[in-house]
This record gives C-alpha cells, sequence and structure tokens, in this order.
C-alpha cells in the first residue's frame, strides 16, 4: 500500500509496525484535482475540508466521508496531506475539518506528542480493546481541540499471511494454529519485524511461533508476497485490508489472542468547526455500515482495477442507499 509506517518520526518504535498507515513525507497540503477535491454539495449547511494522508484506504475514505457530507448538504472538499506529522497539526488549526483514522495508531502518536516519544513503550495507552483504546485517544485528543468520533467494525491493522496450500497441509486458520504445529517460519516483512513487539517477538511470546528468521522484503510488498507464494518463505506481515492476498494465493491466518491493537477506523474532527451533532449523525451512517471485507474490496477497486478513488466511494455509498443516485 505504499505506507512506510504509521507511527513515523518520533514514535517510529512503537506501536504499528504495519506499513499500513501512514506517513510518507511531504510538506505542504495538497488539494486534490477532480473529484470532490474540487467543491461539491449544496453549501446550505457550510463548507468543511476532508484530510486524506498519501495512500489509497485514506484517500478512499476521505471520499466517502466527503460524498456523503455533500449528500446531506454541506460544500465539501478532499485535502490530501503526505503524513500525520503534518496533517494533525493542520486539523488542530481547522485547516482541515475532519479526517479518517485508525484508533491505536493515532493514539499512540498524540499519546508520544502529549507525553514524550518514550511514552508509547513506556505507558502505552492503545490495546486490543477497542473501547478502551477509543477512550484514551479521547482523552489525549479533547485538550487539544479535537473531537473523536465513534468506532465502526472496519479496522486496517498488522496480519499475518501464509500461502492457501501451506495452510491446508497443516491445517492452519489461526495464529495458535501456526504456534501448536511447531514449524519453523521465516518471515517475509521489514528488518524492525525482530524487534517490534506486534511482530517476531509477538509471535513468539504470544502463539509459541518458531520464527527462524526474517526475510526484509517488506510489509506486505509484491517481493514479501511472492516469497511466501514461492516457499522461500513461510508467513508474510502485511494487514487486514490487503486485496492482493488471492492472487498470490495466500490467506491470513486470525489473531485469535489478539496480539495486535484496536485500529478501527474511526472519523477525528476539529471540534470548533465540524464537532456539531449533525456532522457526527452523516458519518455514523458510513461508521455503522462500513466493514472490514468492504474496505478490503474498496483497496482492490483502486489498486487492482485503477479505478479512482472518487467513483469506487461514490458506488459504494449508493450501493449501501446512502446517497442518491
Amino acid at each position: 500500500m505504499g505506507k512506510t509506517s504509521r507511527l513515523a518520526g518520533a514514535v517510529l518504535g512503537v506501536v504499528a509496525l504495519a506499513g499500513s498507515l501512514a506517513a510518507c513525507g511531504g510538506d505542504s497540503l495538497e488539494k486534490e484535482k477532480g473529484g470532490t477535491g474540487a467543491a461539491g454539495g449544496s453549501g446550505d449547511k457550510g463548507s468543511l475540508v476532508i484530510g486524506a494522508a498519501a495512500f489509497t484506504e485514506s484517500k478512499v475514505l476521505a471520499e466517502l466521508y466527503s460524498q456523503l457530507l455533500a449528500d446531506a448538504g454541506y460544500t465539501t472538499s478532499v485535502t490530501t496531506v503526505k503524513n500525520r506529522e503534518l496533517y494533525e497539526p493542520a486539523l488542530e488549526k481547522g485547516e482541515i475539518d475532519i479526517i479518517p483514522e485508525y484508533a491505536a495508531t493515532l493514539a499512540e502518536f498524540l499519546n508520544a506528542k502529549v507525553n514524550g516519544a518514550k511514552a508509547p513503550e513506556e505507558k502505552p495507552v492503545a490495546s486490543s480493546d477497542v473501547e478502551a483504546t477509543v477512550g484514551a485517544l479521547t482523552q489525549l485528543a479533547e485538550p487539544l481541540g479535537l473531537k473523536v468520533l465513534p468506532a465502526g467494525k472496519a479496522v486496517d491493522q498488522n496480519a499475518f499471511a501464509v500461502s492457501a496450500e501451506f495452510a491446508e497441509k497443516n491445517k492452519l486458520t489461526t495464529l495458535s494454529d501456526l504456534g501448536r504445529a511447531k514449524i519453523k517460519v521465516k518471515i517475509a516483512a521489514g528488518d524492525e519485524c525482530e524487534v517490534r513487539p506486534f511482530c517476531a517477538p509477538g509471535l513468539k511470546k504470544t502463539y509459541g511461533i518458531d520464527v527462524a528468521g526474517i526475510d526484509p522484503k517488506g510489509v506486505g510488498t509484491p517481493q514479501s508476497k511472492q516469497a511466501v507464494k514461492d516457499g522461500e518463505d513461510q508467513l508474510v506481515l502485511t494487514t487486514t485490508t490487503d486485496a492482493t492476498l488471492e492472487s498470490f494465493g495466500l490467506v491470513l491466518l486470525e489473531d485469535d489472542k489478539k496480539l495486535q491493537n484496536a485500529d478501527n477506523i474511526l472519523p477525528v474532527v476539529n471540534a470548533k468547526d465540524a464537532g456539531d451533532k449533525a456532522v457526527a449523525d452523516v458519518l455514523a451512517k458510513l461508521t455503522e455500515v462500513l466493514s472490514t471485507e468492504d474496505l478490503t474490496e474498496l483497496n482492490r477497486k483502486v489498486d487492482a482495477e485503477r479505478a479512482k478513488p472518487q467513483d469506487a466511494a461514490r458506488d459504494y455509498l449508493r450501493s449501501k442507499g446512502l446517497i442518491g443516485a
């Protein structure tokens, strides 16, 4: 997905090793061209700027928010910002009104911002408990002028996949199954997997998995997935919304003991400019229906079928009856 780490910079060593959501460098707000990058909606209820990070999933989520709010009578635009270090301060200042976020990752980002770079490691606030994680996030966000809206069931977090053939041969559906199988596995991931608590150390401690080594081909990269497909490696670190697993003949193993933190998707808004109940009620319609599977399919449409994020978002919202035809 072209992302390095959700917690770039100060918090790089702590939470999400997932190359998942992330911060890709850059130093200015960039208006998206076309789609809802230009203002959309009637404007009867005011104007809102929705932020997106520079990767597919965030752009799709921003389009979903934008089009839903435009349909409800707001003038909306989507602004792509390279990373969290840039868009979070912009959200505080009101340059951005709304951003799609990930509960655990943002909680630890703000933990580091408020309590120091070592806080996520020494006193983490995120866990696999979504309610507790959102509660901690809310406490950190409110003094910064941010309002955290409820989290949905859609989640994008670290995940581990094996080849379908390997899973069938060894009767694997969960990470616990892999631990019980006592098979030596080499993990295709970033080299940091060796020390990150949610990768090799966590797999050993939580599941008893016999990690024989790390093949540093990257997080969820085609090279990593190909290595597992070819049998060079047995396990690949990717994310729960990876839309290309099937094309490599790979399947996810369930994180049945909840090693990973609760990176459920939720809207975060500037409390002053977008904190009213009307905005929350509109966005809740999406939060209540969007699933991890839906998000994976939206990613697939954009990444594999080359659909534009705004088109994929529009088709999805129409299919769920959330906007008019």
